[in-house]
C-alpha cells in the first residue's frame, strides 16, 4: 500500500474503484481527509489511499517518460533524460541503482516505484517528470 505522505500532485498511480483499475495523474490532495483526486483519462475521482497502488519502476516506464537508452561496454545501462542519469548496476536490474542532476548524486538500494522516481526527479530538477520534461 501507498503511504498518503509519499504521494505528489503529478505523480502517477493505479486507481480501482469497484474492481475497475486505471493509471492516473494526481491532480489534488485531501490533506484532512487523506484523500487522492486521480484523474485516469476518462474522469477526476476521489480515491481512499487503499484503493491506490503503485506502478512498478522497469524500463518501459523510463521510455513512456521519453528517457533514453544507452547501454554501456562494461554491460550496466544508462538512461538519460536531458542531464537527468539513472545508471543501473546491472542489465535490466531495478534493485539498486544511481541517479544523478548535475552536483546531486542518489544511490538507491531497494527496487522503486515510479511515483518515487518521480518525486527524487523532481526535488533534484525542480521540474515534474512527464514525457515533455527538459524536450
Amino acid at each position: 500500500m501507498i503511504k498518503f505522505h509519499e504521494i505528489k500532485v503529478g505523480d502517477y498511480l493505479i486507481a480501482e474503484n469497484e474492481g475497475d483499475k486505471r493509471q492516473g495523474e494526481v491532480t489534488n490532495l485531501n490533506h484532512n481527509e487523506k484523500q487522492v483526486c486521480v484523474d485516469t483519462g476518462v474522469q477526476e475521482f476521489w480515491f481512499e489511499v487503499d484503493q491506490l497502488s503503485a506502478l512498478t519502476l522497469d524500463e518501459a516506464q523510463l521510455l513512456n517518460f521519453k528517457f533514453h537508452r544507452h547501454d554501456n561496454e562494461d554491460g550496466t545501462v544508462k538512461y538519460s533524460k536531458g542531464a537527468f542519469r539513472i545508471q543501473l548496476t546491472g542489465k535490466d536490474n531495478f534493485s539498486a541503482f544511481e541517479i544523478w542532476y548535475r552536483d546531486e548524486h542518489r544511490h538507491i538500494l531497494h527496487p522503486i516505484f515510479v511515483h518515487n522516481l518521480q518525486n527524487h526527479f523532481y526535488e533534484m530538477t525542480k521540474v515534474h517528470l512527464n514525457e515533455d520534461s527538459f524536450d
